[in-house]
Protein backbone atom coordinates (compact mmCIF):
# COMPACT_ATOMS: atom_id res chain seq x y z
CA UNK A 1 0.00 0.00 0.00
CA UNK A 2 1.36 3.44 -0.94
CA UNK A 3 1.97 6.11 1.70
CA UNK A 4 -0.83 8.21 0.18
CA UNK A 5 -3.35 5.33 0.29
CA UNK A 6 -2.44 4.55 3.89
CA UNK A 7 -3.09 8.16 4.96
CA UNK A 8 -6.46 8.21 3.18
CA UNK A 9 -7.54 4.93 4.80
CA UNK A 10 -6.37 6.15 8.21
CA UNK A 11 -8.37 9.39 8.03
CA UNK A 12 -11.54 7.65 6.89
CA UNK A 13 -11.65 4.58 9.17
CA UNK A 14 -9.26 4.65 12.12
CA UNK A 15 -10.68 5.12 15.63
CA UNK A 16 -11.58 8.73 16.44
CA UNK A 17 -9.78 8.85 19.78
CA UNK A 18 -6.61 7.40 18.30
CA UNK A 19 -6.75 9.81 15.35
CA UNK A 20 -7.21 12.87 17.55
CA UNK A 21 -4.31 11.76 19.73
CA UNK A 22 -2.12 10.96 16.72
CA UNK A 23 -2.73 14.29 14.96
CA UNK A 24 -3.31 16.68 17.85
CA UNK A 25 -0.48 15.70 20.20
CA UNK A 26 2.22 16.69 17.69
CA UNK A 27 0.31 19.87 16.81
CA UNK A 28 -0.12 20.81 20.47
CA UNK A 29 3.54 20.06 21.11
CA UNK A 30 4.44 22.32 18.22
CA UNK A 31 2.27 25.24 19.30
CA UNK A 32 3.37 24.95 22.93
CA UNK A 33 6.99 24.91 21.85
CA UNK A 34 6.39 27.99 19.72
CA UNK A 35 4.74 29.73 22.68
CA UNK A 36 7.78 28.87 24.73
CA UNK A 37 9.85 30.28 21.85
CA UNK A 38 8.28 33.69 22.50
CA UNK A 39 8.22 33.30 26.27
CA UNK A 40 11.95 32.55 26.37
CA UNK A 41 12.62 35.81 24.53
CA UNK A 42 10.64 37.73 27.12
CA UNK A 43 12.20 35.93 30.08
CA UNK A 44 15.74 36.64 28.90
CA UNK A 45 14.92 40.24 28.04
CA UNK A 46 13.01 40.85 31.28
CA UNK A 47 15.76 39.34 33.43
CA UNK A 48 18.70 40.66 31.40
CA UNK A 49 17.61 44.08 30.08
CA UNK A 50 14.86 45.27 32.44
CA UNK A 51 11.13 46.02 32.90
CA UNK A 52 11.08 48.90 30.38
CA UNK A 53 12.53 46.57 27.74
CA UNK A 54 9.60 44.23 28.47
CA UNK A 55 7.25 47.16 27.93
CA UNK A 56 9.01 47.96 24.65
CA UNK A 57 8.78 44.34 23.56
CA UNK A 58 5.05 44.37 24.36
CA UNK A 59 4.69 47.00 21.63
CA UNK A 60 5.94 44.45 19.12
CA UNK A 61 3.09 41.98 19.85
CA UNK A 62 0.57 43.56 17.49
CA UNK A 63 3.27 44.23 14.90
CA UNK A 64 4.40 40.60 14.95
CA UNK A 65 0.79 39.43 14.83
CA UNK A 66 0.18 41.49 11.70
CA UNK A 67 3.21 39.99 9.98
CA UNK A 68 2.28 36.48 11.08
CA UNK A 69 -1.32 36.93 9.97
CA UNK A 70 -0.28 37.33 6.33
CA UNK A 71 1.42 33.93 6.46
CA UNK A 72 -1.67 32.41 8.07
CA UNK A 73 -3.91 33.97 5.42
CA UNK A 74 -2.21 31.73 2.88
CA UNK A 75 -1.09 28.75 4.96
CA UNK A 76 -4.24 28.05 6.95
CA UNK A 77 -6.49 28.62 3.96
CA UNK A 78 -4.40 26.30 1.79
CA UNK A 79 -4.26 23.64 4.52
CA UNK A 80 -8.05 23.59 4.88
CA UNK A 81 -8.58 23.44 1.11
CA UNK A 82 -6.02 20.65 0.71
CA UNK A 83 -7.72 18.56 3.41
CA UNK A 84 -11.10 18.94 1.72
CA UNK A 85 -9.61 18.14 -1.71
CA UNK A 86 -7.95 14.99 -0.39
CA UNK A 87 -11.25 13.95 1.19
CA UNK A 88 -12.92 14.41 -2.19
CA UNK A 89 -10.22 12.28 -3.83
CA UNK A 90 -8.77 15.14 -5.94
CA UNK A 91 -5.03 14.71 -5.32
CA UNK A 92 -3.98 16.81 -8.31
CA UNK A 93 -5.98 19.77 -7.02
CA UNK A 94 -4.32 19.41 -3.61
CA UNK A 95 -0.90 19.74 -5.25
CA UNK A 96 -1.99 22.77 -7.25
CA UNK A 97 -3.11 24.40 -4.00
CA UNK A 98 0.30 23.62 -2.48
CA UNK A 99 2.12 25.32 -5.34
CA UNK A 100 -0.19 28.32 -5.16
CA UNK A 101 0.50 28.63 -1.44
CA UNK A 102 4.24 28.90 -2.10
CA UNK A 103 3.85 31.73 -4.61
CA UNK A 104 1.20 33.57 -2.60
CA UNK A 105 3.29 33.47 0.59
CA UNK A 106 6.05 35.48 -1.06
CA UNK A 107 3.63 37.89 -2.73
CA UNK A 108 1.60 38.60 0.40
CA UNK A 109 4.52 38.69 2.85
CA UNK A 110 6.62 40.84 0.53
CA UNK A 111 3.89 43.45 0.50
CA UNK A 112 3.62 43.34 4.29
CA UNK A 113 7.40 43.74 4.70
CA UNK A 114 7.51 46.79 2.44
CA UNK A 115 4.66 48.55 4.22
CA UNK A 116 6.04 47.67 7.66
CA UNK A 117 9.49 49.08 6.95
CA UNK A 118 8.06 52.26 5.43
CA UNK A 119 5.77 53.05 8.37
CA UNK A 120 7.47 51.30 11.31
CA UNK A 121 8.01 54.36 13.52
CA UNK A 122 4.48 55.63 13.00
CA UNK A 123 3.03 52.18 13.69
CA UNK A 124 4.95 51.73 16.93
CA UNK A 125 3.88 55.18 18.13
CA UNK A 126 0.28 54.31 17.30
CA UNK A 127 0.68 51.05 19.22
CA UNK A 128 1.38 52.94 22.44
CA UNK A 129 5.13 53.61 22.29
CA UNK A 130 6.59 56.33 24.49
CA UNK A 131 10.03 57.91 24.66
CA UNK A 132 11.02 55.43 27.37
CA UNK A 133 9.94 52.25 25.53
CA UNK A 134 9.82 52.80 21.78
CA UNK A 135 13.58 52.55 21.27
CA UNK A 136 13.53 48.93 22.42
CA UNK A 137 10.69 48.08 20.02
CA UNK A 138 12.41 49.83 17.10
CA UNK A 139 15.68 48.01 17.69
CA UNK A 140 13.88 44.66 17.70
CA UNK A 141 11.60 45.23 14.69
CA UNK A 142 14.27 46.71 12.39
CA UNK A 143 15.91 43.29 12.49
CA UNK A 144 12.74 41.16 12.44
CA UNK A 145 10.80 42.78 9.61
CA UNK A 146 13.17 42.22 6.64
CA UNK A 147 13.27 38.49 7.35
CA UNK A 148 9.54 37.97 7.96
CA UNK A 149 9.33 35.66 4.92
CA UNK A 150 11.06 32.94 6.98
CA UNK A 151 8.42 32.99 9.72
CA UNK A 152 5.64 33.10 7.10
CA UNK A 153 7.01 30.03 5.32
CA UNK A 154 7.50 28.18 8.60
CA UNK A 155 3.92 28.81 9.76
CA UNK A 156 2.24 28.38 6.37
CA UNK A 157 3.83 25.15 5.28
CA UNK A 158 3.84 23.67 8.74
CA UNK A 159 0.02 23.84 8.63
CA UNK A 160 0.02 22.29 5.17
CA UNK A 161 2.43 19.55 6.27
CA UNK A 162 -0.02 18.59 9.01
CA UNK A 163 -3.02 18.75 6.65
CA UNK A 164 -1.37 16.34 4.20
CA UNK A 165 -0.88 13.65 6.82
CA UNK A 166 2.45 14.40 8.54
CA UNK A 167 1.66 15.66 12.05
CA UNK A 168 4.92 14.45 13.58
CA UNK A 169 7.07 16.20 10.99
CA UNK A 170 5.04 19.36 11.60
CA UNK A 171 5.73 19.03 15.32
CA UNK A 172 9.46 18.76 14.66
CA UNK A 173 9.35 22.01 12.69
CA UNK A 174 8.29 23.86 15.82
CA UNK A 175 10.64 21.97 18.10
CA UNK A 176 13.64 22.65 15.90
CA UNK A 177 12.79 26.36 15.66
CA UNK A 178 12.39 26.62 19.41
CA UNK A 179 15.60 24.74 20.20
CA UNK A 180 17.60 26.97 17.88
CA UNK A 181 16.08 30.04 19.52
CA UNK A 182 16.67 28.78 23.07
CA UNK A 183 20.33 28.07 22.32
CA UNK A 184 20.98 31.34 20.48
CA UNK A 185 19.05 33.69 22.81
CA UNK A 186 21.47 33.60 25.76
CA UNK A 187 24.46 33.46 23.41
CA UNK A 188 23.40 36.56 21.46
CA UNK A 189 21.85 38.52 24.38
CA UNK A 190 24.43 37.85 27.06
CA UNK A 191 27.43 36.20 25.37
CA UNK A 192 27.75 38.70 22.54
CA UNK A 193 26.18 41.54 24.54
CA UNK A 194 23.66 42.36 21.82
CA UNK A 195 20.71 42.87 24.21
CA UNK A 196 17.30 43.03 22.57
CA UNK A 197 18.90 42.90 19.11
CA UNK A 198 20.32 39.51 20.02
CA UNK A 199 16.81 38.20 20.68
CA UNK A 200 15.72 39.42 17.25
CA UNK A 201 18.64 37.75 15.45
CA UNK A 202 18.06 34.49 17.32
CA UNK A 203 14.43 34.56 16.19
CA UNK A 204 15.38 35.16 12.55
CA UNK A 205 17.88 32.30 12.46
CA UNK A 206 15.38 29.95 14.10
CA UNK A 207 12.67 30.72 11.54
CA UNK A 208 15.14 30.35 8.64
CA UNK A 209 15.94 26.84 9.84
CA UNK A 210 12.22 26.07 10.16
CA UNK A 211 11.50 27.33 6.63
CA UNK A 212 14.25 25.12 5.19
CA UNK A 213 12.82 22.12 7.06
CA UNK A 214 9.24 22.46 5.79
CA UNK A 215 10.15 23.27 2.19
CA UNK A 216 12.52 20.32 2.10
CA UNK A 217 9.63 18.05 3.08
CA UNK A 218 7.53 19.08 0.07
CA UNK A 219 10.45 18.44 -2.28
CA UNK A 220 10.64 14.77 -1.23
CA UNK A 221 9.37 12.31 -3.82
CA UNK A 222 7.72 10.18 -1.12
CA UNK A 223 5.62 13.04 0.28
CA UNK A 224 1.88 12.54 -0.04
CA UNK A 225 1.53 16.01 -1.58
CA UNK A 226 4.61 17.70 -3.06
CA UNK A 227 5.86 20.41 -5.38
CA UNK A 228 5.64 19.55 -9.08
CA UNK A 229 6.55 21.51 -12.16
CA UNK A 230 3.77 23.15 -14.10
CA UNK A 231 1.53 23.86 -11.10
CA UNK A 232 2.90 27.22 -9.96
CA UNK A 233 0.99 29.38 -12.42
CA UNK A 234 -1.70 31.16 -10.44
CA UNK A 235 -5.35 30.43 -11.17
CA UNK A 236 -7.95 32.89 -9.93
CA UNK A 237 -10.30 30.22 -8.64
CA UNK A 238 -7.67 28.52 -6.48
CA UNK A 239 -6.33 31.84 -5.18
CA UNK A 240 -9.83 32.87 -4.17
CA UNK A 241 -10.52 29.52 -2.49
CA UNK A 242 -7.31 29.74 -0.44
CA UNK A 243 -7.81 33.33 0.64
CA UNK A 244 -11.49 32.86 1.50
CA UNK A 245 -10.74 30.16 4.09
CA UNK A 246 -7.55 31.85 5.26
CA UNK A 247 -9.56 34.98 5.98
CA UNK A 248 -10.68 33.62 9.35
CA UNK A 249 -7.24 33.25 11.03
CA UNK A 250 -6.05 36.35 9.16
CA UNK A 251 -8.95 38.38 10.52
CA UNK A 252 -8.45 36.95 13.99
CA UNK A 253 -4.80 37.99 14.07
CA UNK A 254 -5.48 41.44 12.67
CA UNK A 255 -8.23 41.82 15.25
CA UNK A 256 -5.83 40.70 17.95
CA UNK A 257 -3.39 43.38 16.80
CA UNK A 258 -6.08 46.04 16.94
CA UNK A 259 -7.09 44.88 20.40
CA UNK A 260 -3.49 44.93 21.64
CA UNK A 261 -3.12 48.48 20.32
CA UNK A 262 -6.30 49.63 22.05
CA UNK A 263 -5.33 47.76 25.21
CA UNK A 264 -1.88 49.39 25.24
CA UNK A 265 -3.44 52.82 24.85
CA UNK A 266 -5.89 52.24 27.69
CA UNK A 267 -3.23 50.72 29.93
CA UNK A 268 -0.85 53.58 29.22
CA UNK A 269 -3.60 56.07 30.07
CA UNK A 270 -4.70 54.38 33.31
CA UNK A 271 -1.53 52.61 34.48
CA UNK A 272 1.54 53.92 32.63
CA UNK A 273 4.48 52.07 31.05
CA UNK A 274 4.55 49.36 33.75
CA UNK A 275 0.96 48.40 32.96
CA UNK A 276 1.92 47.91 29.30
CA UNK A 277 4.79 45.67 30.42
CA UNK A 278 2.47 43.73 32.73
CA UNK A 279 0.18 43.12 29.79
CA UNK A 280 3.13 41.69 27.87
CA UNK A 281 3.70 39.17 30.67
CA UNK A 282 0.00 38.28 30.88
CA UNK A 283 -0.20 37.89 27.11
CA UNK A 284 2.69 35.42 27.19
CA UNK A 285 1.06 33.35 29.94
CA UNK A 286 -2.48 33.28 28.53
CA UNK A 287 -1.20 32.67 25.01
CA UNK A 288 0.43 29.46 26.20
CA UNK A 289 -3.01 28.15 27.21
CA UNK A 290 -4.82 29.33 24.09
CA UNK A 291 -2.04 28.00 21.85
CA UNK A 292 -2.56 24.52 23.31
CA UNK A 293 -6.20 24.75 22.20
CA UNK A 294 -5.18 26.19 18.84
CA UNK A 295 -2.76 23.27 18.49
CA UNK A 296 -5.70 20.94 19.14
CA UNK A 297 -7.59 22.79 16.39
CA UNK A 298 -4.68 22.41 14.01
CA UNK A 299 -4.53 18.71 14.74
CA UNK A 300 -8.21 18.02 14.15
CA UNK A 301 -8.47 20.28 11.08
CA UNK A 302 -7.37 17.63 8.57
CA UNK A 303 -9.54 15.04 10.34
CA UNK A 304 -12.65 17.19 10.16
CA UNK A 305 -11.89 18.48 6.66
CA UNK A 306 -11.29 15.00 5.23
CA UNK A 307 -14.29 13.32 6.87
CA UNK A 308 -16.60 16.22 6.05
CA UNK A 309 -15.39 16.19 2.43
CA UNK A 310 -16.00 12.42 2.35
CA UNK A 311 -19.52 12.97 3.83
CA UNK A 312 -18.74 10.90 6.92
CA UNK A 313 -20.86 13.16 9.11
CA UNK A 314 -21.05 10.88 12.13
CA UNK A 315 -17.25 10.79 12.39
CA UNK A 316 -17.09 14.55 11.90
CA UNK A 317 -19.48 15.16 14.81
CA UNK A 318 -17.63 12.73 17.06
CA UNK A 319 -14.30 14.47 16.37
CA UNK A 320 -15.85 17.82 17.29
CA UNK A 321 -17.49 16.51 20.49
CA UNK A 322 -14.30 14.93 21.81
CA UNK A 323 -12.19 17.93 20.88
CA UNK A 324 -14.48 20.32 22.76
CA UNK A 325 -14.05 18.17 25.86
CA UNK A 326 -10.26 18.28 25.58
CA UNK A 327 -10.24 22.02 24.92
CA UNK A 328 -12.40 22.66 27.97
CA UNK A 329 -10.08 20.64 30.22
CA UNK A 330 -7.12 22.69 28.99
CA UNK A 331 -8.85 26.02 29.57
CA UNK A 332 -9.90 24.93 33.05
CA UNK A 333 -6.29 24.15 33.89
CA UNK A 334 -5.26 27.60 32.64
CA UNK A 335 -7.89 29.24 34.83
CA UNK A 336 -6.70 27.35 37.91
CA UNK A 337 -3.05 28.29 37.36
CA UNK A 338 -3.82 31.96 36.73
CA UNK A 339 -6.20 32.19 39.68
CA UNK A 340 -4.27 30.34 42.37
CA UNK A 341 -0.61 30.82 41.37
CA UNK A 342 -0.29 34.13 39.49
CA UNK A 343 2.77 35.32 41.39
CA UNK A 344 4.67 32.16 40.56
CA UNK A 345 3.97 32.58 36.84
CA UNK A 346 4.75 36.29 36.72
CA UNK A 347 7.97 35.78 38.69
CA UNK A 348 9.46 33.91 35.74
CA UNK A 349 9.57 37.15 33.77
CA UNK A 350 10.60 39.81 36.26
CA UNK A 351 12.01 40.40 39.73
CA UNK A 352 10.66 43.96 39.85
CA UNK A 353 8.26 44.13 42.83
CA UNK A 354 5.90 46.71 41.34
CA UNK A 355 5.64 44.85 38.04
CA UNK A 356 5.07 41.53 39.82
CA UNK A 357 2.24 42.87 42.00
CA UNK A 358 0.52 44.60 39.09
CA UNK A 359 0.74 41.65 36.70
CA UNK A 360 -0.37 39.09 39.30
CA UNK A 361 -3.52 41.07 40.12
CA UNK A 362 -4.29 41.57 36.42
CA UNK A 363 -3.78 37.89 35.57
CA UNK A 364 -6.47 36.80 38.05
CA UNK A 365 -8.98 39.10 36.37
CA UNK A 366 -7.97 38.21 32.81
CA UNK A 367 -8.48 34.43 33.22
CA UNK A 368 -11.87 34.71 34.94
CA UNK A 369 -13.77 33.27 31.94
CA UNK A 370 -11.10 30.79 30.87
CA UNK A 371 -13.19 27.70 31.77
CA UNK A 372 -15.42 28.31 28.72
CA UNK A 373 -13.00 29.50 26.05
CA UNK A 374 -11.93 25.98 25.11
CA UNK A 375 -15.36 25.38 23.65
CA UNK A 376 -15.38 28.73 21.84
CA UNK A 377 -12.00 28.31 20.13
CA UNK A 378 -12.61 24.70 19.07
CA UNK A 379 -16.10 25.42 17.71
CA UNK A 380 -14.92 28.47 15.73
CA UNK A 381 -12.12 26.38 14.21
CA UNK A 382 -14.62 23.65 13.30
CA UNK A 383 -16.47 25.95 10.90
CA UNK A 384 -13.22 26.82 9.14
CA UNK A 385 -12.38 23.12 8.79
CA UNK A 386 -15.66 22.35 7.00
CA UNK A 387 -15.27 25.27 4.59
CA UNK A 388 -17.76 27.71 6.15
CA UNK A 389 -15.44 30.68 5.98
CA UNK A 390 -18.03 33.36 6.76
CA UNK A 391 -19.22 31.74 9.97
CA UNK A 392 -15.67 31.03 11.07
CA UNK A 393 -14.59 34.63 10.49
CA UNK A 394 -17.50 36.03 12.50
CA UNK A 395 -16.97 33.63 15.41
CA UNK A 396 -13.22 34.25 15.44
CA UNK A 397 -13.82 38.01 15.56
CA UNK A 398 -16.39 37.92 18.38
CA UNK A 399 -13.87 37.10 21.10
CA UNK A 400 -11.06 39.38 19.92
CA UNK A 401 -12.88 42.27 18.28
CA UNK A 402 -16.66 42.49 18.21
CA UNK A 403 -17.11 42.25 22.00
CA UNK A 404 -13.64 43.07 23.27
CA UNK A 405 -13.20 46.46 21.61
CA UNK A 406 -16.45 47.92 23.05
CA UNK A 407 -15.43 46.52 26.42
CA UNK A 408 -12.06 48.26 26.22
CA UNK A 409 -13.77 51.51 25.32
CA UNK A 410 -16.49 51.36 27.99
CA UNK A 411 -15.05 49.59 31.04
CA UNK A 412 -11.79 51.51 31.73
CA UNK A 413 -13.55 54.90 32.05
CA UNK A 414 -15.95 53.28 34.54
CA UNK A 415 -13.58 51.02 36.49
CA UNK A 416 -10.14 52.45 35.75
CA UNK A 417 -7.24 50.05 35.21
CA UNK A 418 -9.27 47.05 36.40
CA UNK A 419 -11.78 47.80 33.65
CA UNK A 420 -9.07 47.29 31.03
CA UNK A 421 -8.25 43.88 32.50
CA UNK A 422 -11.94 42.92 32.85
CA UNK A 423 -12.76 43.55 29.18
CA UNK A 424 -11.27 40.20 28.11
CA UNK A 425 -13.33 37.85 30.32
CA UNK A 426 -16.51 39.78 29.47
CA UNK A 427 -15.77 39.32 25.75
CA UNK A 428 -14.94 35.64 26.30
CA UNK A 429 -18.33 35.01 27.91
CA UNK A 430 -20.32 36.79 25.19
CA UNK A 431 -18.34 35.16 22.36
CA UNK A 432 -18.96 31.70 23.84
CA UNK A 433 -22.69 32.37 23.96
CA UNK A 434 -22.77 33.37 20.28
CA UNK A 435 -20.64 30.38 19.27
CA UNK A 436 -22.98 28.04 21.14
CA UNK A 437 -25.95 29.42 19.20
CA UNK A 438 -24.10 29.01 15.86
CA UNK A 439 -23.20 25.41 16.65
CA UNK A 440 -26.74 24.63 17.76
CA UNK A 441 -28.11 26.00 14.48
CA UNK A 442 -25.60 23.93 12.52
CA UNK A 443 -26.67 20.81 14.43
CA UNK A 444 -30.28 21.38 13.27
CA UNK A 445 -29.25 21.09 9.64
CA UNK A 446 -29.51 17.79 7.81
CA UNK A 447 -26.37 16.60 6.03
CA UNK A 448 -26.68 16.79 2.29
Amino acid sequence: MSESSHIHRQLASEGIGKLIWHYSLPAITGTVVMSLFNIVDRIFIGQGVGPLALSGLALTFPFMNVLTSFGMLVGNGAAARISISLGEGDHAKAERILAHAFVLTFMVTGTAIGLSLAFMDDILTLFGGTERTIRYAEEYMRIIIPFACFSALSYSFNSIMRATGYPRQAMWTMIICALVNVVLDPLFIFGFGWGIAGAAWATNVAYAVGAAWVLGHFLRRRSNVRFRRGRFRLQAGIVKSILSLGLSPFSMHLALSLVVVLTNVQLLRHGGDLAVGAYGIIHSITSLVTMIIIGLNQGIQPLIGYNYGARLHGRTTDILRRSVLVGTCVSLAGWAAGTFAPGLLVGLFTTDAAMTALASHALRITVAAFPIIGFQIVAAGFFQSIGRAGTSVVLSLTRQLIFLVPGLLVLPPLLGLDGAWAAQPVADALATLVTGVALWRFAQERPA
